[in-house]
Formats: C-alpha cells, structure tokens, sequence
C-alpha cells in the first residue's frame, strides 16, 4: 500500500480526502475511512516524518507543524477541486496548520481530538492545569530518549493515550515500530506546544468544521476540542460515547460514520450555496447544532 493512497477504487469527480494520522500511526489508520467512504473518494494520506515510509526527520533545521504539514499542502494545491481535510491528535495539528496554509481550497474539515496544545495556557487556570498535565507527557518520553530506555518512554506515552496497561498488551512487532518511531515523539510535542498561532487566525477557516472527542477524553485534548467550536465560524462538537483519545481506532466504525456524513452534507451545502444567491442560503441544520452525543 502506498502511503499517499489509502483506496481509490474508481476515477470520480468528487474531492479527494486528505487524512493525517495521529503521532507514531500510519497510513493505514484511515482504512475504515476508505472503505466507509464506498470507493466514491480518493483519500489521500501521506505519512508524517517517523512513519515506515517516509524516513527520520533530516535535522537541516528546528522541526516545525510546518514540515509536516508540507506533503499535504503539496497535494491540495496538486488537486484541481477544494479537498477535505481530516486529522487525528497530532494530524489534527496538522492539518489546522495545512488549512491556514490553504483556507480558500478547503470543503471541509473533521478533526478528532486535535492536538492543539498551544491552546491550553489560554483557558485560564483549568486550561493551565491540562497544559502541565501535557507537559508531563512529553517530558517522560523525552526522558526515555535522553537515557536510551525508550520502552519506558514510549510505554508511558502508549498509556497515557490508550490507558494503562495498554502498552504491555501490545504485541511486541507493535511494541517495536513504536520504539522506532520514537524519536519524532519528542519533535511532535515539541511543535504542538511552540506554535505561535493566534486563537484569532482560526476566524479564517469559514468552511464547515467538524470536532470530534471521545466521551473519556484526556482533559487536554477534552478542553481544546470543547474551546475550537468556539474559535472557528462555522464548527460543532459530536462527542462519542464510550470512546477515548484513540476513537478513530477503538470506535473505527462510528467515528468513520461521522467522519462521512459530515463531508457528504459539506458537499452538499455547496451545492445548494452555487444553486442561489448568497443572501438566500440558509445555514443547513447539520451545521447548526454544536454539541451532540452519540453511542
């Protein structure tokens, strides 16, 4: 499987879907998507540095969301229609950073639980709190770097996201990709946590967005995908029950089934936005409603 084309079954007019995997996945996180998807979408979905196929970070310079960012920018402007983006943690990063890159060739957006840790020490002392709490993080896996252990590294940041004990119930071929991968933890937090964007810059994004957490959410990423809605123009929240962190992966099927019908009514909504005048349209009712929960 090549990392730049998750399915395309058949040649369609439709947008591609770009997917950016979250920290220490792959390509091959979005195959529920694909196949949710029927084969009517091409999604697209390059790898991030770190990933089996496209090698460690070259280290010319400091690493920024930029660099990563920068194989799906090639590919939106590679395509002759807007495209959807969609973005899990860390790809969720990402992609805000692709589509400040690229507001106007963008139909829409889903992000699930997106790591947009720069956020956090805005929120007040709640938001303080839950930046620490990241910070925590990225500092154990930098530890684990520093001395060589990078099991214990990578374990304490499998467990963070997934649960405890999670990492000890990995099958150990799983347990060493991760343990290769390792040494792009530290850049991703790193990245996360400098960016200078402004809550403001997000105004810029008009098209539909979807936010996307789990009901058990880590309080970081729970505080950010409930504060997002509230920074874009045109956004709502869905909250799946049951899920965690790892939603796109242990409820695949559901979060698939959102994913899908909020670029099939994105698609929609602009087709109905050509047909009349702009003074005429109507904001369609699935945009409307920000905060849902669904099992």
């Amino acid at each position: 499987m090549k990392s730049g084309s998750v399915h395309s079954q058949r040649s369609t007019c439709r947008p591609p879907v770009i997917a950016l995997h979250c920290s220490g996945a792959g390509a091959s996180q979005w195959h529920s998507l694909a196949e949710a998807l029927g084969g009517d979408y091409e999604v697209l979905a390059p790898e991030h540095y770190g990933a089996a196929t496209s090698g460690a970070w070259t280290g010319e310079h400091s690493f920024t969301l930029a660099d990563d960012a920068a194989a799906a920018i090639a590919l939106v402007d590679a395509s002759q229609d807007k495209v959807h983006l969609v973005g899990h943690s860390y790809g969720g990063g990402v992609a805000l950073e692709v589509a400040l890159a690229r507001p106007d060739q963008i139909t829409s957006m889903v992000l699930y639980e997106p790591s947009a840790f720069h956020l956090l020490p805005r929120m007040g002392d709640t938001g303080a709190k839950a930046f620490c709490e990241i910070l925590g993080v990225a500092q154990r896996i930098c530890s684990g770097l520093i001395t060589g252990d990078y099991r214990r590294g990578v374990g304490d940041f499998v467990d963070y996201w997934n649960g405890a004990g999670t990492w000890d119930g990995m099958r150990p071929a799983a347990q060493r990709a991760l343990m290769r991968w390792a040494p792009k933890g530290p850049l991703d937090f790193r990245a996360l946590i400098a960016n200078e964007t402004p809550p403001s810059a997000y105004r810029a994004l008009k098209f539909p967005v979807l936010i996307i957490r789990g009901e058990h959410a880590p309080k970081p990423t729970r505080l950010i995908a409930d504060r997002l809605p509230q920074l874009l123009p045109d956004a709502r929240l869905i909250v799946v029950d049951g899920a965690g962190h790892m939603g796109p992966f242990t409820h695949a099927s559901e979060v698939s089934r959102l994913i899908v019908s909020h670029i099939i009514g994105a698609e929609g909504n602009v087709q109905r936005l050509a047909d009349k005048p702009w003074s005429q349209a109507n904001t369609p009712a699935v945009f409307a409603q920000r905060n849902e929960v669904v099992s």
